[in-house]
């Protein structure tokens, strides 16, 4: 069995570094047009030489999204910029359009196509069509089971791609106008304002102004948010299925979030390479409860979830950490460590470090300064670099973190 790729989310270039030194054989990422996230940080053309040289060098591949469904003033600008990704090295496009991607075979052939989940790819006859039309991979659509993933498998030969975590779109394979009638941004141009999390009341045309109470609590009730998906103990079935590639959602989550899931799914997919008996190890399900997430499910892996795959009560996120600071260098014979801040901490706080080679430890955060070499008791400027003792060495990108009290 060729080794499964894990893919994960960029959504700017410190992510795309964060995502390749925790484990990432690939990342997916925009540029400033044309994709699906227009409020991710996305890549400007100094970024796209820095990012695809950062990955390269270190043996990860990346794919740019040109996943929009295009208008026809949208065509004019395309070959233009399909030759400039060519050009910047680029390993392949995801696109949805068809016409984009008549387009894209046409201006740089040379260059891979994938196919976006958003072309809502559900069954063999339209994989093998796409296999037919000269697509590369299929990202499947996330309302597919185990079962069918692995029929879909057996009738073509094309690469097939299957999301594993993330946040889960209530529309149909992510194809949703909800935001465009609500907000006047169309989801399906990367504009998405996620009106499925808003909260919802029912009213009657004949009496305005009184809201139902549809088993609702004094929250309100949010009859459209989707829990996110955890396939981390699904990873050698999907191996045996046949997929090719392990895809983690998250272009506008943290550069923290991207760390710790791509460390974990790393873990868990190395660990099921060398022994295909391989049970998850719960510290890595306990590393997934560190990350801002909603109550996690399975999905449609086995089966449609119906009413348990949505969560009524709340749209707020849970976690059982707080990010803190990045380590940006650390010097071995002073035993300092200099950490570019995230959220302030203080003098004789104790801490959580972990970094992409390196497990989670504790400790005290002592001898405090700024970046002038003054005291301090606490640092509170967000994006500031402070130095501290750590006579322990940690890693450059190493995430520091602290544990929430329990509620």
């Amino acid at each position: 069995m060729k080794k499964p790729e894990l893919l994960a989310p960029a959504g700017d270039l410190e992510k795309l570094k964060m995502a390749v030194v925790y484990g990432a054989d690939a990342v997916y990422l925009g540029g400033k047009k044309f994709g699906m996230r227009a409020a991710a940080g996305n890549f400007s053309t100094d970024d796209f030489e820095e990012g695809i040289a950062f990955a390269h060098r270190h043996g990860a591949k990346v794919y740019v999204t040109v996943n929009i469904f295009a208008n026809n003033k949208d065509l004019e600008e395309l070959p233009a910029y399909l030759k400039s990704l060519q050009e910047l090295g680029v390993d392949a496009i995801i696109v949805s359009d068809p016409g984009v991607l008549a387009i894209a075979r046409e201006t740089v052939p040379g260059l891979s196509c994938h196919l976006s989940t958003q072309a809502n790819t559900t069954n063999w006859r339209s994989a093998l069509f796409w296999q037919e039309a000269g697509i590369a991979r299929i990202i499947l659509a996330r309302e597919l089971s185990l079962a069918e993933i692995a029929e879909i498998r057996r009738r073509v030969t094309v690469e097939l791609e299957v999301f594993v975590h993330g946040a889960m779109c209530w529309a149909y394979s992510g194809r949703c106008y909800l935001s465009l009638h609500l907000a006047g941004r169309s989801g399906n141009r990367g504009e998405c304002a996620q009106a499925c999390r808003w909260k919802y009341y029912l009213l009657e045309e004949k009496t305005p102004g009184v809201y139902m109470p549809v088993e609702e609590d004094s929250r309100g009730m949010y009859i459209l948010n989707a829990r996110d998906l955890c396939l981390i103990d699904y990873l050698g079935r999907l191996a045996a299925a046949g997929v090719n590639s392990f895809k983690i959602e998250g272009r506008m989550k943290s550069a923290y979030y991207v760390a710790t899931v791509t460390r974990a799914y790393r873990r868990a997919l190395d660990a099921y390479l060398r022994d295909p008996d391989y049970v998850v190890d719960p510290a890595l399900h306990a590393e997934l409860q560190a990350i801002s997430h909603r109550p996690y499910s399975t999905g449609f892996l086995e089966g449609n979830p119906g009413l348990w795959g949505q969560v009524f009560d709340s749209a707020q996120q849970v976690t059982s950490h707080e990010f803190v600071g990045v380590v940006r260098s650390y010097d071995p014979v002073a035993k300092r460590a200099v950490v570019e801040m995230r959220n302030r901490f203080a003098a004789g706080e104790k801490l959580e470090v972990f970094g992409p080679r390196t497990d989670c430890r504790e400790f005290v955060v002592t001898d405090l300064r700024d970046a002038g070499g003054e005291p301090l008791r606490e640092a509170i400027r967000v994006q500031e670099h402070v130095s501290l003792s750590m006579p322990e060495p940690v890693e450059e990108y190493a995430i520091i973190r602290r544990r929430l009290a329990r509620v």
